[in-house]
């Protein structure tokens, strides 16, 4: 069973705020992957806030596209992309439905269904790096993009939802800038973590690719 006191999904209202609050407050709570093969459950430890036309590190800086059409609410939805050709990374949308904005899921603690996470994460050396980084996270939860779009405030028992967990204390919460953002956008102090935590991926500054001669 997963080890937490609260197992009560989290409402609509709770992302419907502005992405500098809804990020750190959702340090410790649980993201539940439902499957076929039964529950994975992830207490969460690292995030980013992207806020939309604010932001020029989001997918939504310059408008809706059909990319990033999700971004755009309602609250409290799931906003899945495929990057570099070979992963994916789930988002979770927060504030008013219209204005983009969505915080990106960076790294978690699996407390139930490891033995599933395992099957999926098979280069992991241990559990702390079964979902330590987003793309890592993804892949242990089986995320790809026929999730996205996915109403994790759904009463009808949806694939991804997000339950209250134990939700951590001010002062256990750090921030800095997010990993790999360039320019403007990466300057904001953005990324949310849980302090001495070790599923927390390792920060990296933004590295420009090189083109191949």
């Amino acid at each position: 069973m997963i080890a937490t006191p609260d197992r009560t999904p989290l409402a609509r209202d709770f992302f419907d705020r502005p992405v500098l609050e809804v990020a750190p407050d959702l340090l410790g709570r649980v993201l539940v992957r439902t499957t076929p093969d039964g529950p994975i459950a992830l207490r969460l430890t690292e995030v980013e806030a992207y806020d939309g036309e604010n932001d020029p590190g989001s997918h939504a800086f310059r408008g809706r596209t059909a990319r990033n059409g999700v971004m755009f609410g309602p609250p409290g939805h799931v906003y899945v992309y495929f990057t570099y050709g070979m992963w994916h990374c789930m988002n979770l949308v927060c504030g008013p439905e219209g204005r983009a904005s969505a915080v990106l899921l960076r790294a978690g603690e699996v407390v139930e269904g490891a033995e599933l996470a395992r099957k999926r994460r098979i280069s992991a050396r241990n559990d702390k790096e079964l979902a330590k980084g987003p793309a890592r996270l993804a892949t242990a939860l089986d995320v790809d993009r026929a999730l996205d779009g996915t109403d994790a405030c759904s009463p009808d028992d949806p694939p991804l939802t997000i339950l209250t967990g134990t939700p951590v204390r001010s002062e256990q919460v750090r921030n800095g800038p997010r990993t790999g953002v360039a320019g403007d956008g990466g300057v904001h102090p953005w990324r949310f973590w849980i302090a001495d935590d070790p599923t927390v991926s390792p920060y990296r500054a933004h590295a420009p690719r090189r083109r191949r001669t």
